[in-house]
């Protein structure tokens, strides 16, 4: 009977035993943290930490910076670090190929230094690839160089489902819009990414917008010589103490409206930039008309809806270099070119839309600058030329 009984004991110490080693390892499983953020991790390594973000939203500006096209869209870190991420991704194209990066080169301002950048399957950008750089600071509020995006939410996506760009077109066979949105969604750090900036690993296209547009709002540029001039006098009229005589002359020539005759020579005044690229901004006067340049990139047909250009800030980097060929056509090589095109403008036939100020009494506008007026000139713009926005890893490719 003791026996039995020592028996009974023992199972039953046994089955305790067990029960509590069981509970311990269940309370030891749930307790056990779950990496949220493993793919990110394993994907972007150290670029990329959802617990520690750069900052994007609150990097301050200069007091005279006032122009602001966000319409109230606040920049948020977790959106902008999304965007980064999405904007230097080759999936975002139909062939894994090509992303917003590959066109928009962070070491020429955001912009290329091709005259056409390259597309899906051998296609290419129609019109030169615009500067992103300070893109937010400015009154005109549309985008694209012929203003057919309203908002740059909207032109964030437009790239994506043009058939040469990125090729999710939905035409000739290609994969539109949703295929895209799928192909993210099977995406792990996407799955990630989007929970940690909404909550949920829904992908769609207000979403892509919304942190595109945000991660190109961030890019800016404020720490040019320029800025440091601008920063210790009253307005920009003043000479600057940092400047040279001739960066000094060119500001005024730049800010100084031109008066011209009849026939539209110059009399007097300056060369009148500041008319459509207004100060300390630089940006892109809105409603305006093209500038002359009526062309296309292939050099057939004309082209006389184009009204908008990027800001003049960074138009060239710290070296004087210009960053990229400038027009929409890209068939201006350098600020010389450009100051030479501006100096004597002849109204194109069928050119109906050139900009008013370009074209006094009537006529096309010529500056007639002497060469040392236009030596200066390009001299004060290449003081428009930051050192940051080329080497802040927070606007780098993550990958």
């Amino acid at each position: 009977m003791n026996q039995k009984k020592s028996i009974t004991i023992a199972i039953l110490c046994i089955v305790v035993l067990s029960f509590q080693f069981c509970s311990k390892s269940d309370d030891l499983s749930s307790t056990t943290p779950v990496n949220a953020y493993a793919a990110i991790q394993a994907t972007f390594g150290t670029n990329i930490d959802p617990n520690n973000l750069a900052n994007y939203g609150n990097q301050g500006k200069p007091n005279y910076i006032v122009k602001d096209n966000a319409g109230g869209a606040a920049i948020s870190n977790a959106k902008a670090t999304l965007g980064r991420v999405l904007f230097y991704d080759k999936n975002l194209s139909f062939d894994n190929s090509i992303s917003c990066g590959s066109c928009h080169k962070q070491q020429f301002a955001f912009g290329d230094n091709v005259i056409a950048s390259p597309g899906v399957a051998g296609g290419s950008t129609a019109r030169h690839s615009m500067r992103l750089i300070n893109a937010r600071f400015a009154v005109e509020q549309k985008f694209f160089w012929d203003e057919r995006a309203a908002t740059l939410e909207i032109q964030t996506t437009k790239p994506v489902q043009d058939h040469a760009e990125m090729g999710f077109s939905g035409q000739s066979g290609r994969p539109g819009l949703t295929n895209l949105l799928v192909k993210l969604q099977g995406i792990n750090y996407y799955n990630e990414l989007f929970k940690f900036v909404y909550g949920d690993a829904n992908v769609t296209e207000p979403r892509l917008q919304e942190c595109l547009a945000s991660f190109v709002r961030s890019i800016q540029s404020f720490d040019s010589k320029y800025d440091a001039g601008r920063a210790v006098v009253a307005n920009d009229g003043q000479p600057f103490p940092n400047f040279t005589p001739e960066e000094n002359q060119g500001k005024q020539l730049f800010l100084t409206v031109p008066t011209f005759d009849a026939t539209g020579n110059r009399i007097g005044g300056g060369a009148g930039c500041n008319g459509c690229h207004n100060a300390p901004e630089f940006d892109i006067a809105p409603v305006s008309g093209n500038n002359g340049i009526i062309g296309t990139i292939a050099g057939t047909g004309i082209d006389i809806t184009v009204t908008r250009a990027p800001s003049l800030r960074d138009v060239t980097n710290k070296t004087g270099a210009e960053n990229g060929p400038l027009m929409h056509t890209g068939n201006l090589g350098t600020l010389q070119n450009a100051v030479g095109h501006y100096n004597i403008i002849n109204i194109a036939p069928g050119n109906t839309n050139l900009d008013p100020k370009l074209r006094p009494n009537g006529f096309g506008q010529h500056l007639n600058l002497t060469a040392q007026e236009m030596n200066s000139l390009i001299a004060f713009i290449k003081t428009l030329a930051g050192t940051n926005v080329y080497t802040d890893k927070k606007w780098s490719s993550p990958f």
